[in-house]
């Protein structure tokens, strides 16, 4: 695989330190994710949602974020070690819900006006993809938005890149979804949908 110098890889050292198992993918310390998180937040194009649901929240640093524009969030995660210093992150939100939870064999039995979902689809199989396809429309208030945002590059853990997933959103427009941003930088994707 050929990669550039300004595009860190992300992918979990062989033997992690305590450090790195809890932040497998380096977020705390990566500035591209500081930048993509400003631009995932900017494409948002309401100023407030009244319940949101953050799909792979790994360590909180877009959640802690995120949860002011919401009057409610939840984030789920399925490292539980991950999720523990999401919560100490944001342990003064108490708007801010958190879960371990496997989307999309789980998934909360409410209606949101937002879902993002970070990185999480590219672990997904096809067919885990479109079972969460199912869940997240099912789940998504008509109006309400889906974010989603995903490195581009590929690494052993993945099944799918952050373009087949996006692809695969972009094929339920018109019908489900109405796409209303597409935005590429180098080695991450964002796109954004309203609910029809």
């Amino acid at each position: 695989m050929k990669t550039s110098r300004s595009a860190p890889l992300l992918v979990p050292p062989a033997a992690p330190s305590p450090q790195e198992t809890e932040d497998p993918w380096r977020f705390d310390a990566l500035g591209s994710v500081r930048s993509r998180d400003a631009v995932t937040l900017d494409a948002l194009p309401r100023a407030r949602y009244r319940s949101a649901f953050e799909i792979g929240g790994a360590i909180g640093v877009l959640t802690e974020k995120l949860q002011a524009r919401c009057d409610a969030l939840l984030s789920v995660e399925v490292s539980r070690l991950a999720q523990a210093r999401a919560i100490h992150r944001c342990r003064y939100l108490p708007h801010v819900r958190f879960q371990v939870m496997a989307v999309p064999d789980e998934y909360p039995d409410q209606r949101f006006d937002l879902t993002l979902v970070s990185e999480r689809a590219c672990h997904w199989s096809p067919q885990e993809l479109e079972r969460a396809q199912q869940r997240i429309l099912e789940h998504l208030e008509p109006g309400g938005h889906l974010c989603l945002i995903h490195w581009t590059g590929q690494s052993r853990d993945m099944r799918l890149n952050g373009h087949d997933v996006h692809d695969s959103f972009r094929r339920l427009s018109p019908k489900s979804l109405r796409h209303l941003r597409g935005e590429m930088d180098g080695t991450w994707r964002l796109d954004l949908f309203e609910r029809l």
